[in-house]
Formats: structure tokens, C-alpha cells, sequence
């Protein structure tokens, strides 16, 4: 395959080592998820989130599907998805997704969605009625959710994560002193109290984190103990790549030396699972972290 760079803003101060290097993605494997995803009218965080790994995993069959459309209620400054006032409600997704999951014949299956603050229940019907028709369509197929901040509804979680997946997820992306300029409509407290819940209930809990932004080893190590303080299971670390100019820009690529250090920093405080590289993302490998 023809490698090719990483479609990722340059600047004076960080010019993009050579290690941000990814195939292009062909094959017969990926054109036939991309045909599936296209023929079912379906959106995928591989392609709104431009993932650097889109074409290894749907050269591998696998996908990460975004349900509810892909305009976000938020305006992350990291977030390559489009913001604005969604305008799709679709109730006959959840079987469209289950089919398309079928065809595809995958394992493990990975469903996350747009932020929906506009709705009541923040979407939570259109998640369950998703991961239930999975279910009962690939009744051998695992099911990993990639949720949203419900801010605080906590009816609308438990909703979510009662339809029967394997592994909950939810990313707090970055560490406590970046939240407001990361994820102006976010609070860490919230979003660790959200994965305390998830534990509680019984789910394999996982988040994740980027790098990059400037933040300090000592603040990586503290967010892991406050992970690890709120029961989660397993952590993923990767690089934050700007995805345009009105994106925040990369204060620093990050060694793979370091991401090393930072997953063997991870396994000893106590997680199960750490998955840290500098093209790691929130669902790259995530058939490994059901058991």
C-alpha cells in the first residue's frame, strides 16, 4: 500500500514527525465497508472524525458506527464533527445499523454517537432500541458504546447502558486544567462521576485521553488515578492531531518512547488494559478489552 501523511495541519513550531505515517486506505475489505456504510445510509466516527486509522480497520472489516446523526450539539476544540442543530432523528436506524453489522460479519462491534443536548433523553431511546436490534440480529456479536455526556441525566445513562453491551465507554480526552479550552461544555467532575456510574451498574468501563495539547506528565498521571478512583477498566492514549485551522493547534508531538512510558506507568497503577501510541484512538483494538 502507498503510505501516505496524516492530513494534519502543520506549523512553525511542530512539523510532523515521521512516525504519523498511515496507509492509504484500499482494498477489497475496506471498499466493502465503505459500500455497506453507503448503501444503508449510515455515518461513521471513521470518516466525520478523519481517523487516522480508518483504513486498518476497514481493510480488517470492522467500523465504528455514529448513530444520530453527525452534527454535534457541541463545539469541542479538538473535534473534527461538524457543530450546529442536528437535523436527523431517524427511528428505523437501529435496524439499518444491525443489518449493516450483519453483512460485515464482525466480532466486536464498536457504536458511538454526536452529542444530542437538544433532545430530553439525550438520544438514550435511540441507543438502546440500537444496541438491543444489534443484539437480536448478531446475537454472537460483542458491543462496545462509545456514549456522549449526558450532563447529568442520569435516567438517560442508565437507559443507554442497560440495552446489553459488553463495554461502556466514554472519553474524558484531555486532563483537568485543559477541560474548558478542550471541552468548553464539559466538567471533568461530570464526566468521571458519569464512568463511576457505568461501574457501579455493573459494565467493563473504559475511557480515553489525548496528548499534545501541552499538558504535563504529572497531569497524565493525575487523571489516571482519578480514573482509576472511579473504577475504570480500561485507558486509551493517543496523539491530538489538529484536524483544521480553526481547530486548536498541536503544541507537541509526542515520542512513542513516551506513549510506552505512559502505558507501562497505566498497567502499574492499576488498569487492566492501557492502549497508548501516538495513532492510537478511542476504539483501535477495542475487540480486546471485552474480557
Amino acid at each position: 500500500m502507498e503510505m501516505i501523511e496524516l492530513p494534519v495541519l502543520d506549523n512553525a513550531r511542530t512539523r510532523k514527525p515521521e512516525w504519523l505515517r498511515v496507509k492509504l486506505p484500499t482494498g477489497p475489505a475496506y471498499a466493502k465497508v465503505r459500500n455497506i456504510v453507503e448503501e444503508y445510509k449510515l455515518h461513521t466516527i471513521c470518516q466525520s472524525g478523519n481517523c487516522p486509522n480508518m483504513g486498518e480497520c476497514w481493510g480488517a472489516g470492522t467500523a465504528t458506527f455514529m448513530i444520530l446523526g453527525n452534527i454535534c450539539t457541541r463545539s469541542c476544540t479538538f473535534c473534527a464533527v461538524a457543530t450546529g442543530r442536528p437535523t436527523e432523528y431517524d427511528t428505523d436506524e437501529p435496524r439499518r445499523v444491525a443489518e449493516a453489522i450483519a453483512l460485515m460479519g464482525v466480532k466486536h462491534a464498536v457504536i458511538t454517537s454526536v452529542n444530542r443536548d437538544e433532545l430530553k433523553d439525550r438520544g438514550a431511546e435511540i441507543w438502546y432500541q440500537t444496541v438491543r436490534a444489534v443484539k437480536e440480529r448478531c446475537p454472537q456479536t460483542t458491543i462496545e458504546t462509545l456514549i456522549p455526556d449526558v450532563k447529568g441525566n442520569w435516567d438517560a445513562l442508565y437507559r443507554i447502558i442497560s440495552a446489553g453491551q459488553e463495554v461502556v465507554s466514554h472519553n474524558m480526552e484531555t486532563v483537568k486544567r485543559l477541560y474548558r479550552r478542550v471541552r468548553p461544555q464539559a466538567k471533568y467532575e461530570r464526566s468521571l462521576e458519569q464512568l463511576r456510574r457505568i461501574k457501579e451498574y455493573g459494565k467493563r468501563t473504559k475511557s480515553g485521553i489525548m496528548v499534545g495539547l501541552g499538558e504535563t506528565d504529572d497531569e497524565v498521571f493525575e487523571i489516571m488515578d482519578d480514573l482509576l478512583e472511579s473504577g475504570l477498566d480500561v485507558l486509551t492514549i493517543g496523539q491530538y492531531l489538529q484536524p483544521t485551522k480553526m481547530h486548536l493547534e498541536v503544541v507537541e508531538y509526542i515520542h512513542p518512547e513516551k506513549f510506552a512510558m505512559y502505558k507501562e506507568e497505566g498497567l502499574r497503577r492499576g488498569f487492566k488494559y492501557v492502549e497508548a501510541g501516538p495513532l492510537v484512538r478511542s476504539s483501535y483494538h477495542a475487540e480486546r478489552h471485552v474480557i
